[in-house]
This record gives structure tokens, C-alpha cells and sequence, in this order.
């Protein structure tokens, strides 16, 4: 059964650079990934490119022949997509039944509102046996102005609305954050979506004429109860990773490496304990039901690292490269000596190892 996600995000939300690095992640993990670029206007493709939408139709090319602008045309291109999904479902069966696809849209945010031909692809997929996650990457500065982070919120609720699929809300950029001021409150408010009367204040100050308005649009979030906020950035390994194993749990993936491949440690059974102590986290309940555990993956720690002592930790980090770097350079040392002293021995050749 293929699986997949269906990355969303208004323009320079960070879409592009996420497929981007979960493709580098899922590679150093031996895990099978295929991204499809679903944006025709992305001329500028960082990663490796398994399906363009380009090949079938260009935004360019529908503005001239149709006479639209930008947001028209794009519009245009999702229902030509949609009319010629036969293109798409071919293309997607030649990846495989065990594929793994990461879908790049594009940041028109009326696509996953309230336009219908992004949605009725969607469907489509999910007909074609794909189980989905959208994945919605919103700019972390928003939650640093009470007012835009509201409307993050109701953008949020509209498209999870709209879609009908699990939904992963994402703070990206987490990483930049303290570069648009500080917080008003931790970062687990803002995440977690706690009680946001305590906005009132802030949104008073901003904007006093509508007040009224944005509380009552905070009521209508708090009702529905279904937006939170998972972290990112891109960066940094242990985000991303953090990131995966949220996603893995609302589609049911559970990847079971092939038979004869490395696997990581703790993820087969282990003979000398009991029956009922053995731990596989390939299970299916492991994987959808265990705790998230694992650095970031509590949002006080994301907040201590990126928010609270930054430079102290990057400071940290790059002690533990320059420690790494120089355990690498060594041990590519001593392969080289013991290379040269095999040849010096095979020849005939006296050679003084290095102390």
C-alpha cells in the first residue's frame, strides 16, 4: 500500500525545503521516498524530481494560451490536473505499491480553502489505494503578532476542514524565530493551542476596533478543538525526525526494512529478554500508539534550544561536529597507514608505522 503526503503551505512557508530535506533524511535512512512536484510554476526544483507536473502542463503556457494571470492560471492548472489524472495515477504506478510520495503544492491558499479540484484529486488518490496526511507548514514569525497568529489558526481549521485528511499542522522556520521578537507567552501556548483568552490583551493593543471580532474568532477555534502545532526545522536531524514519527502515526506507516539491510538497534526482538518484555517498534501499535519519545520531541526542549539558549547550544553543537570532524580525520588516518603498511608488506618493503 503506498503512502504519502500532501505538503501545503501559503508561498515561502518552507514546502520546497521540507521535500527537500525529508528526501536527504529518508535517503540516510535507507527508507523509500519519491517527491512529486504538483507546482507548475516551480521552475527552480531543489530535489530530485520523481514526477513533474511541468511535463503535463506549465503555468506560463496556460496564463498565454487562456489569457490569466498568475493565481488564475494556477487555478487552471489544478483542473487540467484533475481532467488528465489518468497522467498521474500512470506515473504513480510506476513507483511502486510500497512507495512512498511526498506531494510539493502549490502556496495558492484558495487551493486547500475552498477550490475543489486540489480536493477532488486528493479523494482520487485515496481511491487509487494511497494513504494520505496533509502536512501544513505555516511560518513560525506569525506567532510572535497575536493577530496573525489567529488568523494562522482559522487558515489552519479551514483547510483541515476542507481536505478531510489527517492533518499535521507545522510551525516552520522554528529555528528563526527570535529573529521577529519575543514571545508573549512559551512556545507550548502557541503550539498547543491553549486558552486563547489570554490573547485579549495583545489583540486589544493591535487592533481595538475589532476586538469583538477576534475574539469571537478565538471562540470558534477553541470550539471545533482540533488545531495544535507540531515544530520544525529543517536543519536540524532531530526535528525532522520528530516531525516523521507524528506523521507516521496519523497515516498507520510502519516501515519494515527488507530482509538482509542494517536495522537500527532496540527494533528486534531480543532473545535473552522475556516474551513479554521484547520490544519491536516495527508494530503496528508501537508506531501509532507508543509515546513520542526522543529529543524535540517535547516542545520545552525546542524552546530551550531555539528560544531560551540558542547561542549556547549552537556553541554546543558545533563543539560536538569539530569532536566528530576530528574522529573521522583520525580514523581516515589510520585506514590510510594500515593500507600503506598491507602494500609495504605485500612488496617486500620494510615500513616504519606511524606511532
Amino acid at each position: 500500500m503506498p503512502f504519502g503526503e500532501v505538503v501545503i503551505g501559503a508561498p515561502g512557508s518552507g514546502k520546497s525545503t521540507y521535500c527537500h530535506g525529508k528526501h536527504q533524511l529518508f535517503s540516510a535512512l535507507n527508507r523509500p521516498i519519491s517527491v512529486v512536484n504538483l507546482d507548475p510554476a516551480n521552475d527552480n526544483i531543489p530535489y530530485p524530481c520523481a514526477i513533474d507536473i511541468s511535463a503535463l502542463i506549465r503555468l506560463h503556457d496556460a496564463m498565454d494560451a487562456h489569457g490569466l494571470g498568475p493565481n488564475g492560471g494556477m487555478l487552471y492548472c489544478m483542473e487540467y490536473l484533475e481532467a488528465n489524472f489518468d497522467w498521474l495515477e500512470e506515473r504513480l504506478r510506476e513507483l511502486g505499491k510500497d512507495a512512498y510520495v511526498l506531494f510539493d503544492l502549490p502556496g495558492q491558499v484558495e487551493l486547500s480553502t475552498n477550490h475543489e479540484s486540489l480536493k477532488r484529486i486528493v479523494q482520487r488518490l485515496g481511491k487509487i489505494g494511497f494513504r494520505l496526511a496533509a502536512v501544513h507548514l505555516c511560518d513560525a514569525h506569525y506567532v510572535t503578532e497575536a493577530a496573525k497568529y489567529i488568523s494562522v489558526l482559522l487558515l489552519s481549521l479551514r483547510a483541515m476542514l476542507h481536505l478531510e485528511l489527517p492533518h499535521i499542522n507545522v510551525l516552520s522556520k522554528v529555528d528563526l524565530i527570535t529573529q521577529y521578537g519575543d514571545l508573549d507567552f512559551n512556545l507550548d501556548f502557541y503550539t498547543e493551542v491553549q486558552d486563547l483568552s489570554y490573547l485579549e490583551n495583545a489583540l486589544s493593543a493591535a487592533s481595538p476596533r475589532y476586538k469583538d471580532l477576534n475574539m469571537a474568532i478565538c471562540s470558534l477555534i477553541e470550539d471545533f478543538g482540533l488545531v495544535g502545532f507540531e515544530t520544525l526545522a529543517v536543519e536540524d536531524k532531530h526535528s525532522m525526525l520528530h516531525l516523521t514519527h507524528a506523521i507516521d502515526r496519523a497515516t498507520g506507516y510502519v516501515y519494515v526494512p527488507p530482509p538482509g539491510s542494517k536495522r537500527p538497534p532496540g527494533t528486534i526482538d531480543d532473545p535473552e529478554k522475556a516474551a513479554s518484555a521484547r520490544e519491536n517498534t516495527y508494530a503496528l501499535m508501537s508506531s501509532a500508539a507508543g509515546s513520542m519519545v526522543g529529543t524535540r520531541s517535547d516542545v520545552r526542549d525546542v524552546q530551550e534550544r531555539w528560544v531560551d539558549a540558542r547561542e549556547a547550544w549552537d556553541a554546543h553543537e558545533r563543539e560536538e561536529w569539530r569532536r566528530e570532524g576530528e574522529m573521522v580525520r583520525r580514523a581516515a588516518d589510520a585506514a590510510k597507514a594500515e593500507n600503506q603498511a598491507k602494500v609495504a608488506d605485500t612488496s617486500g618493503i620494510r615500513v616504519r608505522k606511524p606511532v
